[in-house]
């Protein structure tokens, strides 16, 4: 007889329970790059002087992870503030009126093209093992993983700032002045799209279109405080 082989198991490998860290993560060192790059660029255009240059990008450096985790700490907060307000009532809803919430809840399945006997045998069993849980996710998506974390989200915003922003800071003390600006541009370019790819291949997203969205707007940024930096100094 044949021996006819055991299917392996099915399995499947999924991203979006990294979206909030890698949302903040990317975000924080992305703008570490280009805005400390891009204030390097700016104060050496006007102003061959590497201590000034250094305390410019310091101080822009402390301000910008500052800012970025502070924004990102309120702005994630407003969001489990949200959800946190919606689960409330949600469970008051499932209290007051079960049979409402379960009906609601099969409409929703029918909705998907479950039909209806179907549809109300599931949600009864979902509410019957955690009816909160089922209209978390099936009626407000939300779940543990995509959850807001206002915690985790400033942190990894505000150290990936100051790690994205030490780059080019260090290439400063590096370079000669002659090689300043063009090390710092080609460093932070370098970097943009390292990060790009990087970011996407975490998130199993394609990772050219990463690469070309970071590059474009970093070269614009540096090109715009550049070009400002050039005027101001030709100005004073």
């Amino acid at each position: 007889m044949p021996v006819h082989a055991v299917p392996s198991a099915h399995v499947e490998h999924h991203f979006v329970n990294r979206a909030g860290w890698l949302r903040a993560a990317v975000l924080g060192a992305n703008d570490g790059i280009v805005s400390t790059a891009s204030l390097i660029i700016g104060v050496a255009a006007a102003t061959p002087d590497r201590s000034v240059i250094l305390i410019a990008a310091a101080a822009g450096m402390i301000a910008g992870a500052m800012s970025m985790a502070a924004g990102e700490y309120v702005s994630v907060s407003s969001q489990s503030d949200i959800e946190r307000a919606d689960l409330l009532r949600e469970h008051a809803n499932i209290i007051t009126d079960h049979a409402g919430e379960h009906e609601e809840l099969a409409q929703l399945y029918m909705e998907r093209g479950v039909s209806a006997a179907t549809a109300r045998d599931v949600a009864a069993q979902l509410m019957d093992h955690d009816a909160l849980d089922a209209h978390a996710r099936d009626e407000l998506g939300i779940s543990p993983g995509t959850t807001a974390r206002p915690l985790q989200a400033a942190w990894t915003s505000g150290a990936s700032f100051i790690t994205g922003a030490a780059i080019p800071l260090l290439t400063v003390l590096i370079a000669s002045p002659a090689w300043r600006v063009p090390a710092v541009a080609m460093a932070s370019l370098a970097l943009l799209a390292l990060l790009g790819a990087l970011g996407a291949r975490v998130g199993g997203a394609p990772a050219g279109p990463a690469v070309l969205r970071v590059a474009f707007w970093g070269t614009l940024a540096m090109v715009a405080t550049a070009a400002i930096g050039r005027l101001v100094g030709t100005t004073l």
